[in-house]
C-alpha cells in the first residue's frame, strides 16, 4: 500500500537513537523527508547522514523555549514545507516515589510535559489542513510502570492534552495522534531492565505477560508510526494507539 509519504516534510524530535529513529527511518524509507534531532550536534548530524539526503539533523533540547521556531524553520529551508510532527523524548529518570528529587521531576516536566506542548502548540499554527502532529507516549498512559514514578505522572497528562487538541484542531483538518510503545527493544528499554539484579528474568517475566511472547522490533515500531503520520490515515484523530504485542489486552 502507498502511504502517500513521498517528498511530505515531518520534524522527529528525540529521532538520534530508539524510537524516535525508528520512526524517522521508515518515513524516509517510504519517501519522506525528515528534520532529526536530539540534544547533542555531532550525533544529531550522525542520524541524519545515516538516513541519507532526504534527512537533515538539529540539535535542540525539547526543552527549550526557542526549539520548535527553529525546527519549522529548518523543515521549510531544508525542504520547502512542513506537514507535520513527532514529538518523542527520552525517558526521564526511573525510580520511586520516594527516591526522585524535585530537581528530576522540573526537568522531566520541562522537557516530556511542557516542551512538547510549546512543540505541538507551534506546529498547530504552522499547519494546513492534512498536516499532523504525533506524540511517543507509553503504556503508562494506562497503567503505571512499576519503578518510572515520574513518567508515570506526566505521560497520562500528555495523553489528555493530545486528545483535547485533537478536537480543537479537527475542524482544520489537522490530526493528532499518539503512540503507547510497550516494551520495545531498544537502548532505553535494555537500559531498565539492565537496572534489575537478574536482567535475563525481569526481561522473561516482561515476555510472559505479552502474548507475542517477545519484545517488539524498532522497526515494527517505527512503521506503525509512519503510517500514523501519513495521509493513509487520514480518519484517525484523537486515538492512542498502543503497540505492545497485545500486552494491554488484559486491562
Amino acid at each position: 500500500m502507498d502511504l502517500g509519504l513521498k517528498d511530505r516534510v515531518y520534524v522527529v524530535t528525540g529521532a538520534t537513537r530508539g524510537l524516535g529513529n525508528a520512526a524517522a527511518r521508515e518515513l524516509v524509507a517510504d519517501g519522506a523527508k525528515v528534520v532529526v534531532t536530539g540534544r547533542d550536534e555531532k550525533r544529531a548530524a550522525e542520524a541524519a547522514a545515516g538516513l541519507g539526503t532526504n534527512a537533515v539533523g538539529v540539535a535542540v533540547d525539547n526543552a527549550d523555549p526557542g526549539a520548535p521556531a527553529r525546527l519549522i524553520a529548518a523543515a521549510r529551508e531544508s525542504f520547502g514545507g512542513f506537514d507535520g510532527i513527532l514529538i518523542s523524548v527520552g525517558g526521564p529518570p526511573a525510580g520511586q516515589v520516594a527516591d526522585n528529587t524535585d530537581e528530576q521531576w522540573t526537568t522531566a516536566f520541562e522537557s516530556v510535559f511542557l516542551g512538547a506542548v510549546r512543540l505541538a502548540r507551534a506546529a498547530a499554527e504552522e499547519l494546513t489542513e492534512g498536516g499532523v502532529i504525533g506524540f511517543v507516549l507509553s503504556s503508562s498512559v494506562y497503567e503505571p510502570i512499576p519503578g518510572l514514578t515520574i513518567s508515570n505522572g506526566l505521560r497520562p497528562g500528555l495523553a489528555g492534552f493530545a486528545k483535547s487538541i485533537a478536537d480543537e484542531l479537527g475542524p482544520r483538518g489537522i490530526r493528532v495522534v499518539g503512540l503507547l510503545p510497550g516494551r520495545i527493544d531498544t537502548d532505553r528499554v535494555r537500559e531498565l531492565d539492565g537496572g534489575s539484579p537478574d536482567p535475563e528474568a525481569r526481561r522473561a517475566a516482561f515476555e510472559a505477560a505479552v502474548p507475542l511472547r517477545r519484545y517488539g522490533a524498532p522497526e515494527e515500531f517505527g512503521r506503525t508510526a509512519a503510517f500514523l503520520l501519513s495521509p493513509a490515515a487520514s480518519y484517525l484523530t484523537g486515538i492512542m494507539l498502543p503497540v505492545d504485542g497485545g500486552a494491554r489486552h488484559g486491562f
